[in-house]
């Protein structure tokens, strides 16, 4: 996935937007989750950015690029459908490691203690 669509799908949208994404990756999260995790080298750093996103004490900007990227993980018909067994979950990959690599610095150790503990209950 190139970084022009990588950039439309992480482009800043108003409060009403980010909140209908909000409730969206709160909904299916965890199940999409389930599906992809032997697909997605680095669960626990997804997992650690979802609490992140969650975290009404992470800046307004930040929680939006996060749930842009984790609304895009969440919808089952994106750029590859996820159904695409091995390849589904491609380009949800790449908008996630851009996600998550622009933001690092405000994942803390809070969230990452907790996508610990979720994965372990997970287990």
């Amino acid at each position: 996935m190139d970084d022009v669509k990588i950039g439309e799908v992480l482009k800043p949208v108003d409060a009403d937007e980010t909140g209908r994404r909000e409730k969206r990756v709160r909904l299916e999260f965890w199940r999409t989750a389930k599906r992809a995790a032997r697909y997605v080298p680095f669960m626990d750093e997804l997992v650690a950015a979802y609490y992140c996103a969650l975290d009404p004490k992470t800046p307004f900007r930040v929680r939006g690029t996060l749930l842009a990227a984790l609304a895009y993980f969440v919808l089952p018909l994106d750029f590859i459908p996820d159904f695409l067994l091995g390849f589904g979950f491609t380009d949800d990959v790449a908008v996630l490691t851009a996600a998550i690599t622009a933001i690092r610095a405000h994942i803390k150790p809070a969230h990452r203690t907790a996508a610990r503990k979720a994965l372990e209950e997970a287990e």
